[in-house]
């Protein structure tokens, strides 16, 4: 019999847009990545009598009914309260709730308030879910035939709490006895179109048992393979080898990873190679670096980057020659040539990316229309330098250009 889950998001901020729900998402791929699919999701303001009301519908049609969002100390986070009325039961100061809040206050050296306070009163007959990292347990309670599990609304706090503690204690409760199979691969390089139609042509005898999706999640763009039949899962092995074979040096991981950055692959074959890398930043801001610097690891790799977002800067940081600036321009071949050279010479790293783009709405010319940038990489032994034409918003310009640099350096260590 199929496990029914339901899900219920809480938020004004959720409501009026201020928040993009991602939420959802996370509790979607785990629970699916488990054998378990959600069967209806609601989300609601924050208003008691509606949320007592959809804990009560939504608790009627689910083995599983996961709460997400206001649990915090403020007026307006309702679950608890909402919980309680829905259970017939009354707010009760719960020991271990409190106990949890005064060591987390106790960790950050400040002294807890009333609202703070608020969060250890949980409904009568509940227990808590640890929550390791921030001040609000989560609550599993028992609602009729439904198992209810309250969770904060915060995006790292829910992520650990359902590896620690929800996935492994559903996983106890309802396992799966045909559970899905399921091979997830990162791609980086080629759009969803662009690889469905490869595939149709290279591989028109691609079998019905094993079920293929993409998720877009910019820069990359994930390939998932799914069998949940016995003939489907002999097949599987066999068809990821060939679709592995197809897509080459366009695949950065096979498993479950779920990366957003194409740094995540990149310091990892740095740091097995024993290079440094650096970097020259225009109209990229900095970012390259700041994704670099944020894989655990990075300081073995790279020691500096310079960010010269004007042409006066580029001479001077860079000793871009300004001869170069006035013939060629800042958006150049030969200026982001000139500001790799600059940054191996100045920072002796092994490996280098340059770029110089117009990321726009102004800047651009007839000859170099908004989104045109020029990137260079390679070493002091080669370096080469290519120009793209990325015409979108500003921030997702600069995404992409950061995503296609540290490609091609991840590229060039793979081939080497």
């Amino acid at each position: 019999m199929t496990t029914q889950v339901n899900i219920l998001l809480t938020g004004n901020e959720l409501m009026n847009g201020d928040v993009i729900d991602t939420n959802s998402v996370m509790l979607a791929q785990q629970l699916n990545d488990i054998g378990l699919t959600i069967n209806k999701k609601v989300t609601i303001a924050d208003e008691l009598a509606l949320l007592s009301a959809e804990i009560i519908q939504l608790s009627q049609t689910a083995d599983v009914l996961l709460i997400n969002g206001g649990l915090g100390p403020t007026i307006d986070d309702l679950t608890s309260q909402a919980l309680a009325q829905a259970c017939c039961v009354d707010l009760h100061l719960n020991l271990q709730a409190h106990s949890h809040l005064k060591t987390w206050a106790k960790r950050r050296n400040t002294q807890l308030n009333q609202p703070n306070l608020k969060q250890a009163y949980l409904p009568l007959g509940s227990e808590i879910v640890n929550n390791a990292t921030g001040s609000a347990v989560g609550i599993r309670i028992q609602l009729g035939q439904c198992l209810i599990i309250c969770t904060p609304g915060v995006p790292s706090e829910l992520s650990h709490m359902l590896k620690d503690e929800i996935i492994p204690s559903l996983q106890q409760l309802f396992p799966i006895t045909n559970k899905k199979n399921l091979i997830r691969l990162q791609t980086f390089g080629m759009g969803e179109s662009t690889l469905q139609a490869l595939i149709n042509d290279k591989f028109p005898d691609w079998p019905n048992e094993i079920a293929i999706g993409f998720r877009a999640a910019m820069p990359l763009l994930e390939v998932k393979l799914s069998v949940q039949c016995p003939k489907g899962k002999e097949l599987l092995a066999q068809w990821q080898h060939k679709l592995s074979n197809l897509l080459g040096s366009h695949i950065l991981t096979i498993g479950k990873s779920n990366h957003v950055t194409i740094a995540d692959y990149l310091v990892p074959l740095l740091i097995k190679s024993q290079q440094k890398i650096t970097l020259a930043e225009s109209c990229t801001g900095g970012l390259i670096a700041s994704q670099i610097t944020a894989i655990a690891g990075a300081s073995a790799v790279f020691e500096a980057g310079f960010v010269t977002y004007s042409n006066k800067m580029k001479s001077k940081m860079l000793d871009v020659p300004a001869a170069t600036l006035v013939s060629h321009g800042a958006v150049s071949k030969a200026t982001v040539l000139a500001m790799a050279k600059g940054a191996l010479a100045k920072s002796n790293a092994d490996y280098v990316i340059a770029v110089s783009g117009i990321a726009g709405p102004d800047g651009a010319t007839e000859d170099k229309p908004v989104g045109s940038v020029w990137i260079a990489w390679g070493n002091k032994q080669t370096l080469q330098a290519k120009y793209y034409c990325i015409p979108v918003a500003r921030q997702h310009f600069q995404q992409v250009v950061a995503a296609r640099s540290l490609d091609l350096i991840r590229r060039m260590l793979i081939s080497s």
